[in-house]
């Protein structure tokens, strides 16, 4: 079985591909005014070690590309990049498009696994597509916070939430019994302690020329950004879990954080005997990332969603 793959920049349906517009953004969200400062090629920028500026700036994003009105994490919460999360839901549209071309945009159910406090994924997919989806979350205080978002946005018949009761599994009790899935969607927790979680966003800025943080400057509780096996070890129950919800999901999909697991991912997805399986190759800046797509479904048509 070898995994297709593609490769781009930032998708062409992304609205940020040309960067930020701070004269924009700042009229979207006024906040956002007090971090901005020339940079040292004297253009409009904010200090991405700040974790408020980074906040202000998704603030901004969300209200002005997005239509989300009111957003809001709480402190040390996951706070994601805007344009690499958008890339991921452009291209399972893509995927979507080439696998199933008959499908309406209002018959598409997503699934996102690990949703967290800030909901961008299923609040992107929402506007961008108008797709229904589902957030799962293992922590109360983030799916609360997701809750408010959504009220606060009028999303109630868009997005819908659920905890997850057993932090050990993935899609067992968040797929019911006879309901169907056209994709999942899934940022792992991709570092196996909170140590290996800083001395990597170290790393990346020394790489940059700068000063690394002492702190993650996007924040982030335990659950979303380590585990005890780290990525590894949750791509390999993800895979092994999704083997029993064959028929009742088109595509699963998952970031792969680092390339070195994707051999195994392969290998898990060969063991499981997924029919097709599909690499999305994604870049934000010089920041590289994918995602891996499988199905156990041989002919796939709106009929079977």
């Amino acid at each position: 079985m070898k995994p297709e793959s593609s490769s781009s920049t930032l998708h062409p349906r992304n609205s940020h591909r040309i960067g930020y517009d701070f004269s924009i953004l700042v009229q979207a969200h006024t906040t956002l005014s007090q971090y901005v400062r020339a940079n040292a090629y004297g253009d409009a920028s904010i200090d991405f070690a700040n974790p408020q500026a980074v906040k202000a700036l998704n603030q901004a994003l969300l209200k002005q590309y997005y239509g989300v009105a009111v957003w809001d994490i709480p402190k040390n919460y996951l706070c994601p990049p805007i344009p690499g999360r958008a890339d991921y839901v452009h291209y399972l549209a893509d995927l979507l498009a080439e696998s199933v071309p008959d499908l309406n945009p209002d018959q598409v159910r997503l699934l996102d696994i690990g949703t967290g406090a800030n909901l961008v994924y299923p609040l992107i997919a929402a506007h961008a597509y108008g797709w229904q989806c589902v957030g799962v979350d293992i922590d109360s205080k983030a799916l609360r916070n997701a809750q408010q978002i959504i009220d606060a946005n009028g999303l109630q018949q868009q997005i819908r939430l659920r905890q997850q009761p057993k932090p050990e599994s993935i899609f067992k009790g968040m797929i019911l019994p006879g309901e169907q899935f056209t994709l999942t969607l899934c940022n792992p927790p991709f570092h196996a302690s909170a140590a290996e979680a800083l001395a990597g966003t170290q790393r990346k800025w020394r790489g940059l020329g700068k000063q690394p943080p002492q702190a993650l400057n996007f924040g982030g509780q335990s659950n979303e950004l380590f585990c005890a096996g780290g990525e590894a070890a949750f791509l390999t129950t993800m895979i092994s879990e999704s083997r029993q919800f064959a028929r009742q999901c088109v595509w699963f999909t998952t970031l792969v954080s680092k390339a070195n697991n994707l051999p195994l991912v392969y290998r898990e997805l060969k063991k499981v005997q997924a029919v097709k399986v599909k690499t999305v190759e994604m870049a934000q800046g010089q920041k590289q990332s994918r995602f891996v797509a499988w199905t156990f479904q041989a002919e796939l048509s709106k009929n079977r969603i």
